[in-house]
């Protein structure tokens, strides 16, 4: 059996895609118990966060195991496999290590050197275990990977390049100053209460917010994480919990509002925070004149008359100018309306010809032919061109929770996923993220040669039994061809014959554990097997009794 891991994340995916694909808690279940039903795999554990989605699996046939679980990918996150298929990635074997360690240690995080990683590799496993799915390699893997990440975190200074998302996350809504400047004396409204939502709360209490309100459906585990602020000694932040019915108010109230829930739908919409705009000014919130997020050719909103292009229709999350005019349109209504755009009919800004909008509007045609629809790709104008912010949201959700249009409107900065990556792309590496691959390549190896070792160890103490079992059937029949003989001379016997096959078996077994431990060794546990005629069920009972013992050994 090999380790297949098939995944995407913000690396390999735009951030539109990897919403669509989130797995809620549900179907990472279902995904899971689908898996190992599949003829290929017997191990199954899914790593699924914010920015990547990551199926691992000990599976006995390769091609097999990455046609099944980009399948079972697409099935479970609701994307089609022809559209999700680019934006896949595979590592097999110790690539797949590799890419596990360096996950791990923060390396492949949208913010490098993150800690939050680890406990999300915890929590995804113990729910691979609880659900039985995970066996010896996976169990091994995600425990050597969360040694890996502790080690990386306490031998180098990467924690000094990372941080948590939420912490760069704050720094962008305060816009590259300092943060506990920004924060002080401000309100905040955190939006759900698990790990993330949490994090989002303890640190904007160290931050130095006057006040915390935390809004979630299940109203007791918004009061237990008031009572876990209330409780912490490094602030003095004062807290409480409402109810998700409550967010409306609590928006007029908030300074800062930190979404991060399971949601599948938007929790905050524009006009949800348009009219918390209005509540504060007094005045109506005033979306951006210019459409700055529409890329350069698409096709502008327009009053023309006999226009097929349904401006209502537009996907909710999506703004009302620019790009957004045609996000979630079909391939056949936008081609229309390419037609009715070279017939002269549109006034394109710039100066463009009506036949370049023609072109430009086919061309999205037939990207939405085969991406199923048009993302929004946002370029804000800079900050000076815009009113001072005075309300500011920050949506670390998966499918996003606020709406993207929130964007637009004047007085408001809007922090998400998508807007993260980008400002992460530009971020400096610190000089010990070198030092950590280093320890991520020698742990790869380590663990390797651990693998492979452990592979061929039923063989050699199958290897081992066999010879017991030839020494103590030859002890007996030498005692029935001399009875005479007495206990001590039958001891000093049993103990020569016993000393002869040790010394034996002895270098060929530990040179043979040190040759397969090296990479291409697993031939050497084929070649004991057909040398001396070993019965491949008495190693593998060797084998799964050694499975049962490493389960009972499993950190909390």
């Amino acid at each position: 059996m090999s380790l297949l891991v098939v995944g995407l994340s913000h690396r390999s995916a735009p951030v539109s895609v990897l919403e669509r694909a989130a797995l809620n808690a549900d179907a990472q279940t279902k995904l899971l118990h689908d898996t190992v039903a599949a003829e290929p795999a017997t191990e199954a554990a899914v790593l699924a966060t914010c920015n990547r989605i990551e199926l691992y699996a000990d599976v006995d046939k390769f091609h097999a195991g990455v046609a099944e679980l980009s399948t079972l990918l697409a099935q479970h996150s609701g994307v089609g496999l022809e559209e999700l298929t680019p934006y896949l990635y595979v590592h097999y074997e110790d690539r797949a290590v590799h890419h596990m360690f360096s996950v791990a240690c923060g390396l492949d995080s949208m913010v490098v050197g993150e800690g939050q990683i680890l406990g999300q590799i915890k929590d995804s496993l113990a729910r691979a275990q609880e659900l039985h799915t995970a066996g010896k390699l996976l169990n091994d893997l995600f425990q050597q990977a969360l040694r890996v990440g502790k080690r990386a975190h306490s031998e180098t200074g990467i924690d000094r390049a990372g941080q948590s998302l939420v912490t760069f996350g704050l720094e962008q809504l305060a816009a590259g100053g300092d943060v506990r400047r920004w924060a002080t004396g401000r309100k905040a409204l955190v939006i759900g209460a698990g790990s993330m939502s949490s994090l989002a709360a303890a640190t904007l209490a160290r931050a130095g917010v006057a006040e915390i309100t935390v809004a979630n459906r299940t109203f007791e585990r918004a009061e237990r994480l008031v009572q876990i602020l209330h409780e912490a000694d490094d602030n003095a932040v004062t807290a409480r919990a409402v109810r998700m019915d409550a967010v409306g108010d609590e928006l007029t109230r908030a300074d800062v509002v930190v979404s991060c829930t399971g949601a599948t739908g938007l929790v905050l919409t524009a006009e949800a925070v348009a009219q918390a705009v209005e509540g504060r000014t007094g005045q109506p919130a005033v979306a951006d004149a210019a459409p700055a997020a529409a890329p350069t050719g698409a096709p502008q909103p327009t009053a023309d008359e006999n226009c097929p292009l349904d401006l209502a229709a537009a996907q909710p999350g999506f703004s009302v100018l620019g790009e957004a005019a045609v996000a979630g349109m079909d391939a056949a209504t936008l081609e229309q309306h390419a037609a009715w755009a070279a017939g002269g009919n549109t006034r394109p800004a710039g100066g463009r010809a009506p036949e370049a909008d023609a072109e430009l509007i086919t061309a999205l045609a037939a990207t939405a032919a085969t991406a199923g629809r048009i993302p929004e790709r946002r370029r804000p104008e800079p900050v000076a061109e815009r009113p001072a912010p005075f309300f500011f949201l920050l949506d670390l959700a998966m499918p996003r929770d606020i709406d993207a249009a929130v964007h637009r409107l004047a007085g408001v900065r809007l922090v998400d996923i998508e807007s993260l990556a980008e400002a992460s792309a530009d971020a400096p590496m610190a000089a010990d993220v070198d030092q950590v691959r280093r320890i991520v390549s020698d742990e790869v190896a380590a663990f390797g040669a651990a693998m492979r070792a452990a592979h061929i160890t039923p063989t050699v103490v199958a290897l081992r039994t066999m010879a017991a079992d030839v020494v103590a059937s030859e002890i007996a029949r030498l005692h029935g061809r001399l009875p005479d003989l007495d206990e001590r001379q039958r001891g000093e016997i049993r103990q020569a014959v016993h000393r002869v096959v040790d010394k034996l078996l002895h270098a060929p077994t530990v040179r043979v554990k040190q040759l397969a431990a090296e990479p291409g060794g697993a031939g050497y546990a084929d070649a004991l097997r057909t040398l001396f005629d070993l019965d491949p069920e008495t190693v593998a009972s060797v084998s799964r009794a050694g499975d049962s013992t490493e389960t009972k050994d499993r950190p909390a």
